[in-house]
């Protein structure tokens, strides 16, 4: 590149916004159908497992806890958020939220289980 058309381009770049975002000071705004952690509507779900049968690193498991009531046990360490769960569900008791804030030091916080009132909780994994 010859020194002329380089300062032109620097000079150039001087006065056009940065590309980049000052994260975290700055939220992320994620794109409406972005796949972020996932989301369990225990009332929609009927049991029939097609989201563990669909997810390429077995990353989620229902279990029954009574007559017609399952709660879901999501491991986020083994997901890839491929969404591959959400769109296999009959009764779209599963969504993807645009929630990226996912990194924890602690592994035990990575397995959450969504209960049938809704609530989460880690739940540590069995050795």
């Amino acid at each position: 590149m010859k020194p002329g058309k380089m300062i032109r381009q620097v000079l150039g770049s001087i006065f056009k916004k940065p590309a980049t975002v000052m994260y975290p000071a700055d939220k992320l705004d994620m794109p409406e159908k972005f796949r972020g952690k996932l989301k369990y509507i225990p009332h929609l779900c009927i049991g029939c497992k097609l989201c563990m049968k669909d997810c390429p690193t077995g990353a989620i498991t229902i279990n029954k806890i009574g007559d017609k009531q399952f709660e879901a046990v999501f491991d986020l360490d083994r997901c890839i958020y491929c969404a591959q769960c959400v769109d296999s569900c009959p009764k779209k008791a599963l969504e993807a939220t645009k929630d990226v804030e996912l990194a924890q030091l602690d592994p035990k916080k990575l397995r959450i289980t969504f209960t049938i009132d809704g609530s989460q909780k880690n739940t540590p994994r069995e050795p």
